[in-house]
């Protein structure tokens, strides 16, 4: 073979061997971009606490909720979501597991359950709980059952809430069900009564009303302890810790005064490290504070040092005490607000009309806030929501004087807060906030619960209308005060006495970013050793087991028969 031709060879074999190269480069590059459609399209979507997040901010990250998509919500008449009772606390979507895609569902009358989030017929439903307390001090609810919105840990696939059970002696129990079965978990329920205590302080069920949001945070679930309607007798702002993994090992902490009650919808909110929540108004104090009219932050277990910087208290709480003007008419929001200084921040919204933001890293005991700003009107029971877009870092609501608005925190040092929109809207329903990526197309949602009836929402930036409550299908029926919604793979769902809605985009059930945004930066606090209470767990009276249901075959479901709209009320 000559030269010229064994270098003809040669090239041929080394062009052989490029395009074999390149060949194998490009399915490299198909099977990496295919891997990558099957990551995001394997992306869990699951909303598991009040306001989907730690901090309460209300924030639900979907892509599928541009405002053009927005404005053409519709009520998707097929799903049933049939249930059975009163309801006050958010509805959960949870996948991940065996039947699929799951709303979960808590009503008064102690029943639990989980519907497919598709049909909203049932995969499984717990009945048998325990009876309802028919009648609670003051008044109240009547029947109270569950009323504060459940928290799943979906490491151990758990379902937490706190049911009020009528007997002899009627007790708040916080149980653990698998939330794919709906079967209790063995150790479970704890007997708040037989399990509570704080400085020579036992938790009465009878006087406690149990209305917030359950937090998870580092294998612990709190619950907060309000009263039933009315200041009624000698109850105390609760807040109660049970490790979720050995349930008998149960902490405390309450207001040394008698009041302080925690009423807000969205109970206990975290920074991923300490809890926070905001009490009410307190009595025969003798002018010492002693817990009320505050923002209190606890640390594990729950811990209180009782140092200023775990609490803040205006300088005037004695007055909203004789008043009952309280602080805590809305629970506590963890807030970033970036460029302010400080900028990790906790918001509180007072029924004195009035917007407080305190430093989180140090609340600063009694005396003046980072930032103060009359907002207007009343503002009690609900969640507020908190959310950022290219103009800046916002925190919004719903007030009592039939009104949405929403207030931005500047990036200065100290932070200020100035108005940004307001509109006028019917009800007493907590927003929650829909964003394509986070910042972008920002829209604040509420319902006009116990007003029209109706979901309605506005720019996050403008307060323009985008959705004003579509037509006759999507009028609801029974919806409570307080009650907030959830957003998960371009649909919305709402509870409501006796019903889950849903209502669906017109672009179909796209695969969004997952809901859950990033936990708020946690905040430093000083060294502390949780103290917890060691007790038996008592065993329940039943060992209930899980309904077993059919397979849910989806069926067309025609608009449900109007019921009456239940009358408003009494606030805190």
């Amino acid at each position: 073979m000559t030269n010229n031709q064994r270098a003809a060879v040669e090239g041929g074999r080394e062009h052989g061997w490029g395009r074999m190269r390149c060949f194998i480069s490009i399915v490299a590059i198909l099977v990496g971009c295919l891997c990558g459609v099957v990551a995001r399209a394997g992306t869990l979507v699951n909303v598991t606490q009040e306001h989907n997040n730690p901090s309460r901010d209300g924030v639900y990250i979907d892509a599928a909720f541009t405002p053009s998509a927005a404005a053409n919500l519709t009520r998707d008449l097929a799903f049933d979501g049939t249930i059975s009772g009163a309801v006050y606390a958010q509805p959960l979507y949870i996948e991940g597991g065996p039947s699929g895609p799951m709303i979960i569902a808590v009503t008064e009358t102690n029943n639990v359950y989980a519907l497919d989030a598709t049909t909203g017929l049932p995969i499984w439903s717990r009945t048998d709980i325990g009876p309802p307390v028919p009648t609670t001090p003051c008044g109240g609810f009547n029947p109270t059952g569950i009323t504060g919105t459940p928290v799943v840990d979906l490491t151990s696939r758990r379902l937490f809430f706190d049911a009020l059970i009528d007997g002899s002696i009627d007790k708040h129990f916080i149980y653990s069900l698998d939330v794919d079965t709906g079967v209790t978990t063995p150790g479970w329920p704890v007997d708040v009564n037989a399990t509570a205590t704080f400085n020579g302080m036992t938790f009465e069920s009878r006087i406690q009303e149990e209305r917030g949001g359950l937090a998870l945070v580092n294998g612990i679930v709190y619950v907060s302890y309000s009263a039933y309607v009315g200041d009624c007798e000698n109850y105390h702002g609760w807040v109660v810790g049970v490790d979720i993994n050995s349930p008998s090992n149960v902490g405390a902490w309450a207001t040394t005064a008698i009041g302080g009650g925690i009423w807000g919808h969205g109970g206990v909110a975290s920074d991923g490290t300490n809890m926070f929540v905001v009490t009410g108004n307190t009595f025969n104090t003798g002018g010492n504070w002693m817990g009320g009219e505050a923002i209190i932050r606890l640390q594990a277990g729950p811990t209180f040092t009782g140092q200023p910087t775990d609490y803040w208290a205006p300088t005037n709480w004695l007055s909203l005490d004789n008043s009952d003007t309280d602080l805590g008419g809305v629970s506590a929001t963890v807030i970033d607000a970036p460029g302010a200084t400080p900028s990790q921040l906790v918001l509180a919204l007072g029924k004195d009309s009035n917007a407080y933001l305190v430093d989180r890293n140090n609340l600063g005991g009694v005396g003046m806030p980072v930032a103060q700003f009359n907002v207007s009107g009343t503002n009690r029971g609900t969640s507020a929501v908190t959310y950022h877009t290219s103009q800046g870092t916002y925190f919004g609501f719903h007030n009592e004087s039939n009104s949405i608005r929403a207030y931005k925190i500047t990036p200065t040092n100290p932070p200020t807060i100035t108005f940004a929109w307001s509109m006028s809207q019917t009800g007493r329903g907590s927003p929650w906030v829909t964003t394509t990526d986070g910042t972008n197309n920002v829209i604040v949602w509420v319902a006009g619960v116990q007003g029209d009836q109706r979901l309605h929402a506005y720019d996050g930036d403008t307060g323009a209308i985008i959705y004003a409550g579509g037509g006759a299908n999507e009028l609801m029926t029974g919806t409570r005060q307080w009650n907030t919604g959830i957003a998960a793979r371009g649909r919305i769902y709402f509870g409501a006495d006796n019903k889950v809605y849903a209502f669906e985009l017109p672009t179909g059930t796209p695969t969004p970013t997952p809901t859950a945004t990033p936990t708020a930066t946690a905040t430093t606090s000083p060294t502390s050793t949780p103290t917890s209470t060691p007790s038996t767990t008592p065993t329940p009276t039943s060992s209930p087991t899980a309904t077993a249901r059919p397979t849910p075959t989806a069926r067309p479901r025609a608009t449900p028969r109007p019921r009456p709209t239940p009358a408003p009320r009494p606030g805190v």
